[in-house]
C-alpha cells in the first residue's frame, strides 16, 4: 500500500477548504513525480525575501496551482528593503505575508503552514519542496542554482543571472543535466510592447536590418556624494538580525559595512555585483537577442569599449557612466550599446523604418507599422502575460519557458565581457565561446572565474 507523506496529507487536507481541490505535486508515485499532473499543486519556496522577492511572491500566492510553503533568508527581519527603503525584509516578514494570505484566502484564521529557514541547504533538503524562487544578491545566484538543480528543484531565478562567466556556464550545465525547468526573471519578455517589437523585427516588417541600438540606464551610488560620504567605518559586529557569514557566503570575509551591506547598496560593490551595467543589460540585451533570434548565441567580439570606474574604494567600485561598447556576432551583425541612448531597444530597417521599444511604450516609423498583424504562419513569440505564471506552466508541461537559462546566460554575456574590458582598460576583446576564454589575453581571462571563499565550490 502506498504511504502518504506528511506533506501530502497536510497539503491535501488544507486544500479541502479551497476549491477546486488540488493535491501537491509529487503525492502520486510516493511524492517523487518530477512533472506534476494537472490536479497537483506545486510547492514553492522563496529563497531570499528582499525587494525583488516581494515583487515576485504575489504572483505565486495568487496562482491556485501553487502553494508557497517556505521562506529562506539569512536575515530574520531587517529594514530598508524596497526601492524607496520603505519595507522590512527577511524570512520573518516573508512568513507573515504567506501565512496571512492563506489564512484569508482559505478562511483559516491562525494558518501557520509556512516554514522559515536561515540556511538554503536546509530548505533544499525539504522533500516537500518542488520549486524555488531565487531572489538573492548576484554573488549567490550560481551556488543557489547549482545546489537547487542537483536537488531536482525547479527554479525561477532573478537576473542578472551570474557574477562571472564561469558561474553562468555552471548554471547552464546544472540545469541541463538535471532536466529541471529554469525561468530567468527577465520580465520584459512578458511585456506586450517588447514582444510586439520583436515580432515586427523577426518578421521583416522593417526590411533588412541596418542598425541596432540598445540604451541602458545610468546610475551609480557615487554620484553627488562627497568623499566623506564615500567612506565608512565597518561596524564592530553585524546587526543581530542577520547571519552575516551566511549572507557573505562565497564572497570575501569582511566586517559589516552599512553603506554596502544594507539592501540595494551591495549592487555597487564588485564583490557582490557588476553594478547597474549588468543589472539593466539583463533586460535590454535580452530583448535585443529575442528580436534577432539569438537566444543562446554568444558574441564573437566586444569592440570600442568605453567606460570608467569610480575612484578606488572598497565601498562603491562598480562601473560608472558614461559607457558604451559594440557587440559583434560571428555573422557580422553589430549591436551598439550606450548609456547615452534612450533606455530600450531601437531597430533601424530599410527606407527609414524603425521600431523602438522601452518600458510601457512602443514607437514605430511609420506609425501605422505598429498596427501590422502577424500571420499564423509567421514568427509568433510566446505571449505569457506574467513571467511567474509562465514558469509554473512550464513546470507542468516540461516545455521551455519564455526565458530559459540559456537565454539568460547569452543575454548577460556581452555586458559581462564588456565590463571586464572596462576594468582592465581594453578597447576590444575577442571571445572564444567554445573554450570559454579570450583570444590571447590571459589578464582578461583572470576575471572569468569566481574566487570563492572557504569551502564554497561550484561542483557540477
Amino acid at each position: 500500500m502506498m504511504k502518504m507523506s506528511r506533506r501530502c496529507f497536510l497539503s491535501g487536507a488544507g486544500s479541502l477548504l479551497a476549491m477546486p481541490m488540488i493535491v501537491p505535486a509529487g503525492c502520486v508515485s510516493a511524492c517523487k513525480s518530477r512533472r506534476p499532473l494537472p490536479s497537483e499543486r506545486i510547492h514553492v519556496g522563496m529563497l531570499g525575501y528582499g525587494t525583488m522577492a516581494q515583487d515576485n511572491i504575489g504572483n505565486f500566492l495568487h496562482n491556485d496551482r501553487v502553494q508557497v510553503i517556505s521562506v529562506c533568508d539569512p536575515v530574520s527581519e531587517g529594514p530598508l528593503y524596497g526601492y524607496k527603503a520603505e519595507r522590512m525584509g527577511g524570512r520573518v516578514p516573508g512568513q507573515r505575508k504567506v501565512n496571512a494570505f492563506y489564512a484569508e484566502k482559505n478562511a483559516q484564521p491562525g494558518y501557520a503552514g509556512c516554514r522559515v529557514f536561515t540556511d538554503f541547504r536546509d530548505m533544499l533538503d525539504d522533500p516537500d519542496l518542488d520549486a524555488v524562487c531565487i531572489s538573492t544578491p548576484d554573488h549567490w545566484h550560481a551556488l543557489h542554482t547549482v545546489w537547487a538543480a542537483k536537488k531536482g528543484k525547479h527554479i525561477y531565478g532573478q537576473k542578472p543571472l551570474f557574477l562571472t562567466i564561469q558561474e553562468g556556464r555552471a548554471m547552464v550545465r546544472a540545469v541541463e543535466r538535471s532536466g529541471i525547468t529554469f525561468q530567468t526573471g527577465a520580465q520584459s519578455r512578458s511585456n506586450d510592447y517588447f514582444r510586439m517589437a520583436c515580432e515586427l523585427v523577426r518578421n521583416n516588417r522593417i526590411g533588412r536590418l541596418q542598425r541596432v541600438e540598445v540604451g541602458l540606464n545610468k546610475g551609480h551610488a557615487t554620484f553627488g556624494k562627497t568623499p566623506e560620504q564615500l567612506s565608512e567605518t565597518p561596524l564592530a559586529a553585524p546587526p543581530p538580525y542577520v547571519d552575516f557569514d551566511l549572507w557573505l557566503g562565497p564572497a570575501p570575509a569582511r566586517k559589516f559595512t552599512p553603506k554596502i551591506h544594507h539592501p540595494m547598496q551591495w549592487r555597487y560593490n564588485l564583490e557582490y555585483s557588476c553594478g547597474m551595467l549588468t543589472d539593466f543589460a539583463a533586460h535590454q540585451l535580452d530583448i535585443m537577442q529575442w528580436a534577432l533570434g539569438k537566444d543562446g548565441v554568444e558574441p564573437f567580439a566586444i569592440e570600442n569599449i568605453k567606460g570608467r570606474l569610480p575612484p578606488p574604494s572598497d565601498l562603491y567600485n562598480t562601473l560608472a557612466e558614461p559607457f558604451s561598447f559594440e557587440i559583434v556576432y560571428e555573422d557580422g551583425l553589430r549591436v551598439f550599446v550606450s548609456s547615452d541612448y534612450a533606455y530600450g531597444c531601437r531597430f533601424y530597417g530599410e527606407n527609414g523604418k524603425q521600431v523602438y521599444a522601452t518600458n510601457g511604450k512602443l514607437e514605430t516609423n511609420p506609425p501605422e507599422l505598429m498596427r501590422e498583424k502577424i500571420g499564423e504562419n509567421e514568427v509568433r513569440l510566446i505571449r505569457s502575460g506574467q513571467q511567474e505564471k509562465n514558469f509554473i506552466e512550464a513546470v507542468y508541461s516540461g516545455e521551455k519557458p519564455i526565458s530559459p537559462v540559456q537565454a539568460g546566460f547569452s543575454a548577460l554575456t556581452p555586458a559581462a565581457l564588456a565590463h571586464i574590458g572596462m576594468r582592465i582598460g581594453r578597447a576590444s576583446l575577442k571571445w572564444q565561446a567554445a573554450k570559454t576564454r579570450f583570444e590571447n589575453d590571459p589578464e582578461a581571462d583572470k576575471f572569468l572565474a569566481p574566487h570563492m571563499r572557504g569551502l564554497w565550490r561550484l561542483d557540477v
